[in-house]
């Protein structure tokens, strides 16, 4: 195509660009606070607000920079309409806990609300209505069934039979007043209120275990300790899991996203498609541009490895619809899916109630992270909370949790056995500069990848976690396992958990070891 519009070279999120995030140092030092908080994401930093607010102190970690993670990688929409979701909770659960989760969730949209008024805080906030449309006449079918569970539950939107796009839809449903906002401008304040109330952050700082006891207290990979009443684990991935099996009862996917600039004004609004692939649809007005927020394309981690192809997707998909004058940005991100479709937020675990969890926000951390935050405030404070059996952590309802937790199971075994049995067809010589495959070497398979600069990165490809074999990625240039979603840069650093090991690197020297069929000389 003669228009075709390219993709930058290296993902980047919008909401990163031209931001002051505040810096902090790692911990070098032993710490009692009230509350230690691990990850330094959108959960953590709102639970540190919430707390310090509460005259509590409070100790941040960060395993790497603050908000490199998913809180930064997300679409930002602020809502509790999250996809087709209230008419299967009413089927699963009752009408009294679908009502309970859109309640926990338009309280959190009006926290952050008047946290944005409050502090008058420049995050681009705007209120939207939120749009789910159907292409195909199975899922206008589930529009219509969501439609009713609106009514059933007294949610304040209904049934529309357009959309404001080039797109032929079957159907839509729109649910009223939700909003929309720039996560990082919005966090990054929090942020300084956090420090000028006292609040202790240190970043590039990896808590690797708890020990429990008279205090509760982090264990550091740099050996300092930090002692606390409460451990509060807003890590995504727990970084401890305790007896909680959280690896076993969550599953990892990525999804994907491009800001485009446009010739055409945006019509207002937030969408989302619910048939396959999914197509997201925003825009936001930051620092005097405006961008159209175009996402979808979600898969298992680990189980596609051509993902410049999710993104080529998406730029084609943004051809459709809109008159671009640009692709100026593109990134991706991972989250995290319960059993049951419902966070796990409270007590890790009911033998480790001073642990605290918060997890498995699938694809909804802007509200979901708020419900977490004042969950965690009334637990320690000890205040009664609505919102606690509906989230807790220790629930197992027999349908759907049950029946997911042995699909999901039984995929891992499938992963971890077809990893085992791949046989690489490739060698050294096959790998391009920019390129990452899994090689064979010495007959054994190896992970290979080649800088622009020529330089070769070799890892084992078994996963530290529980051994399943890794896939590469080829446009986060990243090692991603099938099985319970870790991942690993190219040179073998751990980027997501639950591995908190990395995969073992060979130098480069190595090849002299490499017999002639294996290297091809």
């Amino acid at each position: 195509m003669a228009n075709e519009k390219k993709l930058p070279e290296a993902p980047e999120p919008l909401w990163r660009a031209d931001v002051d995030i505040p810096e902090f140092p790692p911990l070098e030092e032993n710490l009692e606070v009230d509350v230690v908080i691990v990850g330094g994401g959108i959960a953590g930093i709102t639970s540190a607000y919430v707390l310090v607010n509460e005259g509590l102190k409070v100790a941040l970690l960060e395993a790497d920079q603050l908000l490199n993670g998913t809180s930064g990688h997300t679409t930002a929409k602020v809502t509790a309409q999250h996809d087709l979701i209230y008419d299967e909770f009413i089927a699963n659960f009752g009408k009294s806990t679908a009502r309970l989760y859109y309640e926990a969730n338009t309280d959190a949209l009006n926290f952050v609300k008047k946290t944005v008024e409050e502090h008058q805080i420049e995050c681009d906030f705007k209120e939207q209505d939120a749009y789910l449309y159907s292409t195909t006449d199975e899922y206008a079918q589930k529009i219509e069934n969501e439609a009713q569970a609106y009514e059933k539950i007294g949610i304040d939107g209904g049934l529309v039979d357009s959309i404001p796009f080039d797109i032929e839809i079957k159907n839509a449903i729109v649910m009223k007043n939700q909003a929309q906002f720039h996560p990082v401008k919005y966090l990054a304040q929090l942020v300084k209120i956090i420090k000028e109330q006292g609040g202790l952050i240190f970043e590039h700082t990896v808590a690797v275990d708890v020990e429990t006891g008279q205090k509760t207290t982090v264990l550091t990979r740099n050996n300092k300790r930090v002692g606390g009443d409460f451990v509060l684990a807003c890590s995504h991935f727990p970084f401890y899991e305790g007896t909680g099996l959280y690896s076993a009862r969550m599953k990892a996917s990525r999804s994907y996203a491009v800001a485009v600039k446009a010739q055409e004004s945006y019509p207002g609004g937030m969408y989302l498609s619910v048939d396959k692939p999914s197509r997201s649809i925003r825009s936001v007005s930051t620092n005097g541009e405006e961008y159209i927020i175009l996402g979808g394309g979600g898969h298992q981690t680990g189980e596609r490895t051509d993902t410049k192809e999710d993104y080529n997707s998406l730029r084609i998909f943004s051809e459709q619809v809109f008159e671009l004058e640009d692709i100026q940005y593109h990134w991706s991100a991972q989250d995290l899916e319960t059993l049951d479709k419902i966070p796990y937020i409270g007590e890790l675990t009911t033998s480790e109630p001073n642990i605290l969890v918060a997890t498995g926000f699938r694809k909804w951390g802007m509200t979901n992270s708020a419900v977490a935050a004042l969950l965690f405030r009334d637990i320690i404070i000890k205040r009664d909370n609505p919102y606690r059996d509906l989230y807790s952590p220790a629930r197992f309802y027999a349908h759907p949790s049950l029946k997911n937790f042995f699909v999901n199971n039984a995929k891992v075994v499938k992963h971890l056995v077809q990893g085992k049995m791949e046989i690489p067809q490739k060698n050294v010589n096959d790998i391009q500069n920019g390129e990452g495959a899994v090689i064979s070497m010495n007959g054994q398979r190896k992970g290979a990848y080649k800088d622009e600069s020529g330089k070769l990165y070799i890892v084992d490809t078994t996963c530290t976690h529980v051994g399943c074999e890794c896939h590469w990625n080829n446009s986060e240039k990243s090692w991603d396992c099938p099985c319970h979603g870790s991942r690993f840069s190219y040179t073998g650093e751990v980027l997501e958990g639950p591995a908190e090991k990395p995969l073992q690197q060979y130098d480069y020297t190595m090849l002299d070891n490499l017999t002639s069929e294996d290297s091809g000389y």
